[in-house]
């Protein structure tokens, strides 16, 4: 799985456009891919097999041994990969290594209090460590687990005397090597009341992994990095997960939006660089993420404060970060302070680690566009997916972000208005039918008798007046095109599988 050669790092914008591409032409290798990736990922040992979340990266091309730092980005992105794989295969492990992330996320790096989430953990508590932390000599095991329990894990995550780790070869990176119905046959005992096992080992290796000394978590609170894992819990909050999960992903995300809005942004400059701390200038990637947070939230929402600042964020990146003349957005913004050899502003573009800003910020100007139906958003979508299409094919990998909004562009973004009573079954019904199918951009409103909906353009503002607010029905549109509509949720799911509206959109 993955992509290239050691070592190899999490490319989450790929797998999107992968999932993305096999939506349109339901070539089966391209899932084949996603799937094949995601799974080696999970049981390997780049992922913490006891607590949930992602290391940094794999040093081996097995994704077994891992760099074990653990960023904020990656596990955001990693996140909403895991949830859209889970949407387009409807494979539960997926969707548990899914709330595995939000498990650890929520335990050790957010503010739960305060909303925000913080930065990353460290790779080890002191210099003289290699991820001695995260890994597991078999003596170590079996001082905490009983004898019958030791055996299943050895087997389960390969334990033996001599490990993965050259500073001491005694430890052991935890990565499944053997299924629960492997297991039983060697063991011959039944497969469940193997998995019943691994599971309670597991609960008594992280309580004694949790006395050790602990890597430091870095508690700076990032603007951008904050709007991707805002998005991201929005995306779980509406997916197949736990539902106890899904409403606390839901409450956190807009706590720490507002958050955000009450410390780090300001109607003269957007967003700043961090919530918190001594005041720094905010870079591109902290108002574009934001942009597609806020619209995010004002979807999960419908309040019309977070749409507007959405909207003004934009209109300041691209007065004071866009290049009018040439296209695309620059890093800094023009009347940045100097910063002495750093003072040349470039337009950021590979994904590398994160998504590219400029690409980000052609998503955020096409889903704008949607709602508002103001064509100069377009515009400029389009003078920035230009100005990066000469070169696009050079980044290729790190070019994902642009394919994805190359992709949104050219179909539309999918708007999917759900009308009916509140806790109406039917309307209910549909509404998981709209949230259940990975596309690119789609958003999902659900109308309420009472309910104002301002942010609306095209067909869909022209359409929903019209339409019984009572009454449990969903209208698919995108652009200036709407289907007739449906109170049926497989036929919904049939019309966003196919992507029937952004075809004919075109």
């Amino acid at each position: 799985g993955g992509f290239g050669r050691a070592p190899k790092f999490p490319h989450a914008s790929a797998i999107d456009l992968l999932l993305e591409r096999y939506q349109q032409t339901k070539e089966k290798r391209l899932l084949d891919m996603v799937e094949a990736t995601l799974k080696k990922m999970a049981r390997g040992g780049v992922c913490d097999q006891l607590a949930g979340g992602f290391h940094r990266y794999s040093v081996d091309e097995r994704w077994l041994v891992p760099h074990f730092e653990k960023m904020s980005y990656d596990n955001s992105e990693l996140l909403r990969n895991y949830l859209h794989a889970s949407q387009v295969t409807q494979n539960s492990f997926l969707r548990e290594k899914a709330e595995s992330i939000i498990g650890w996320v929520n335990e050790v790096l957010s503010d739960q209090e305060n909303g925000g989430f913080y930065a990353s953990q460290d790779a080890d508590y002191s210099l003289d460590d290699d991820g001695d932390y995260f890994t597991w000599t078999m003596d170590e095991v079996r001082a905490v687990l009983t004898p019958e329990e030791s055996r299943v894990i050895e087997l389960y995550y390969d334990v033996e005397p001599h490990g993965e780790m050259h500073h001491n070869p005694a430890k052991n990176v935890l990565w499944v090597a053997r299924g629960f119905n492997e297991i039983g046959q060697i063991l011959e005992r039944d497969p469940e009341a193997i998995r019943t096992i691994v599971r309670q080992a597991e609960k008594k290796m992280l309580e004694a992994r949790l006395k050790r000394p602990t890597p430091f978590v870095d508690k700076t609170r990032y603007v951008a990095w904050n709007a991707m894992f805002v998005s991201a819990f929005l995306e779980a909050s509406h997916s197949r997960i736990t539902p106890r999960i899904a409403e606390q992903c839901r409450a956190f995300a807009l706590k720490t939006m507002d958050r955000m809005l009450g410390e780090a942004w300001t109607e003269e400059r957007g967003f700043a660089h961090r919530i918190g701390g001594p005041a720094l200038e905010g870079s591109l990637d902290d108002q574009v993420f934001s942009v597609l947070a806020l619209l995010d939230v004002y979807l999960a929402s419908l309040d019309s404060r977070y749409f507007t600042a959405a909207q003004k964020t934009m209109e300041l990146t691209i007065a004071r970060y866009g290049d009018a003349e040439n296209g695309g957005f620059f890093d800094r913004p023009n009347d940045a302070a100097p910063m002495g050899g750093l003072e040349v502003r470039r337009k950021p573009f590979q994904d590398s680690p994160t998504p590219g800003g400029n690409s980000v910020a052609a998503i955020a100007l096409v889903r704008l566009h949607a709602f508002t139906g103001e064509r100069r958003y377009r515009d400029c979508a389009q003078k920035t997916l230009e100005a990066f299409a000469g070169v696009a094919r050079q980044y290729g990998l790190f070019a994902a972000t642009y394919g994805l909004a190359a992709t949104l562009f050219m179909r539309h973004p999918i708007q999917v208005v759900i009308t009916g009573n509140s806790h109406d079954p039917v309307a209910e019904a549909l509404e998981a039918a709209a949230y259940r199918v990975y596309r690119i951009g789609k958003s999902v409103l659900r109308f309420r008798p009472g309910t104002e909906l301002t942010a609306l353009a095209g067909a869909l503002k022209e359409t929903l007046p019209h339409l019984p607010a009572d009454q449990p029905i969903a209208v698919v549109c995108s652009g200036q095109t709407c289907l007739p509509p449906t109170s049926d949720p497989a036929r919904l799911t049939a019309i966003l599988e196919e992507g029937a509206v952004g075809v004919a959109a075109l």
